[in-house]
């Protein structure tokens, strides 16, 4: 099976589960999963955050879910229990689509590792 065919179908499977687990079967779209991913590297799950806090928390998404890409290294938990990265190296110039292609792809690599999908 072809690389992008099992990232899509793994894809698919993780948009149904998250779905289905925390908007009512109602298809979470990339930027709900990245912020799914900020909640749970952060830990305090039953917290409501304002709008800068959302910002940050994708954030934190964004930079462990590149850290297996080299692109990002964890550094130290703040005083709040923030988790906080150094950039190891610049993000390539990459066109929408193909940001959309690595994040899934570090996505799903981020939700095999924690086993919640195969």
């Amino acid at each position: 099976m072809s690389r992008d065919i099992q990232l899509k179908e793994r894809w698919e499977l993780l948009v149904q589960k998250l779905s289905a687990q925390f908007a009512d079967g109602d298809p979470l779209e990339l930027d709900a999963i990245i912020y799914l991913v900020g909640v749970q590297e952060l830990g305090q799950i039953h917290k409501k955050y304002k709008k800068d806090e959302k910002l940050n928390l994708m954030h934190i998404a964004i930079c462990r879910l590149l850290e297996p890409y080299g692109y990002y290294e964890f550094d130290y938990f703040d005083e709040d229990g923030w988790p906080h990265y150094t950039i190891k190296e610049e993000l390539p110039s990459l066109k929408a689509g193909e940001q959309t292609v690595l994040m899934k792809e570090a996505i799903v690599g981020y939700f095999i590792e924690k086993e919640y999908i195969d």
